[in-house]
């Protein structure tokens, strides 16, 4: 899948996590930060990273600014942020 604008998806708030994904040619730049950094900053670079994989991104700057999100919700925001950006049409904005 081809990135072609800036997007995000999720919020500030306690237990989400906001990810702002946007094109790049350097393949996968990560920029985290996470209140429970020294806990799961592994964890959570972990599943962003599985779920640009299972999407063929290859090339995107990632900013995730974390609030202390379990894995499904960090998944599903990577997953909705990478179709915004894409301007995937099988993907139905809720």
């Amino acid at each position: 899948m081809e990135l072609k604008v800036t997007a995000s998806a999720g919020t500030l708030e306690s237990s989400d996590i906001q990810i702002i994904i946007e094109p790049s040619c350097n393949g996968i730049e990560l920029n985290l930060k996470s209140t429970v950094m020294a806990q799961f900053g592994e964890q959570i670079e972990s599943v962003i990273k599985e779920t640009l994989e299972s999407l063929n991104i290859e090339n995107a700057k990632i900013f995730a600014n974390d609030k202390g999100a379990i894995d499904p919700v960090i998944k599903s925001r990577v997953q909705t942020a990478v179709y915004r950006s894409a301007k995937n049409k099988d993907y139905k904005y809720i």
